[in-house]
Parts: C-alpha cells; structure tokens; sequence
C-alpha cells in the first residue's frame, strides 16, 4: 500500500506541480518513491490541461526538478477520498477541500506547510504573475515542506498500521 500525497494550490501550474516535483525527487533520492502515489491539482479551472507556468519550469529546472510533463487538473471530491495527505499551498485550498470532502473526511485536508515548522510560514505565496525571485522564494519554502513532509512520513513507509494522515 503506497502513501497518498496530494499538492494543491489554485490553478496547478506553479505552486503545486512544484511541490509535486520536489516531493517526486526528494523520495526517489531517499530510495522511496516505490512508497508514495504522488500527484497535485488546482481549485481553479481556467488552467486545466495548461502546462506548468514558464518562470515554474525554468525555476525548478535550474535547481534539478522536472516539471516538463505535467499538466493543470482540477481538484475533485474523490482526490479527498483518495490521497491520505491532500495538502494546501494556502488557506483558500484547504477550505476548499474541506467544503469538498466528504463529512467524515473534513480534517483530512491540512496546510502544507505545517511539516516546515521552522520556517514560521503557514502559506506559500502565489508567484503566479511576479518576478523569477518570488518563483524561487516559493521553491525554497517548497522544498523545506516537502523535506519534511517526507521526514514525517518515512517511519510510515513499510508500516502495517493505518496511515498517520487519517488522524
């Protein structure tokens, strides 16, 4: 049984697949990636099947993160159901997802960031329409979440138990 992970931001081409991508290559350089089911989408439709923003592209690119092949998806109910993490970029999403989730699974969506605590930051801005700079001000507080994250969940990794996301 691998473990559901699930970045979302607004429109799934900066933020998210981001996130995705550096979660895909933090567990696959830590010898994980067979553990996790990865994936992310936006709570905005306007950029569905777009790929990731030019400046997330060359930004990730440049710090060795592949962003090449995804495209923009909307966030369902079922994404809810489906992955034990669905992880916010911001307050917005993760009301959002719990206006989406079914009853018994509205603590299920929290605030990606919470596995950074270090960095004192509860939202990773939106760089969608700025500079380079908030691109990379974005991925350094991206990759602090997703080492953390993935610090959180390696004792779970081969476990028997249910997942610690469901809590």
């Amino acid at each position: 049984m691998t473990i559901g992970v699930l970045f979302v931001c607004t429109g799934n081409i900066c933020r998210s697949p981001t996130a995705e991508a550096v979660f895909r290559t933090m567990a696959l350089r830590a010898g994980l990636a067979h553990a996790f089911t990865i994936d992310s989408a936006g709570t905005y439709e306007g950029h569905v099947g777009q790929m990731a923003s030019p400046l997330a592209l060359q930004v990730g690119r440049r710090r060795g993160y592949d962003l090449s092949s995804h495209r923009a998806r909307l966030l369902t109910s079922a994404d809810i159901e489906k992955f034990d993490y669905p992880l916010a970029m911001d307050r917005s999403h993760l009301v959002a997802m719990r206006w989406m989730a079914p009853r018994a699974l509205s603590d299920r969506p929290q605030m990606f960031m919470k596995f950074a605590p270090q960095t004192r930051v509860i939202e990773v801005p939106d760089p969608y329409g700025g500079p380079a700079r908030a691109y990379e001000q974005s991925l350094n507080l991206i990759e602090a979440g997703c080492a953390g994250l993935l610090a959180h969940l390696k004792p779970l990794v081969g476990s028997n138990s249910e997942v610690a996301g469901k809590e």
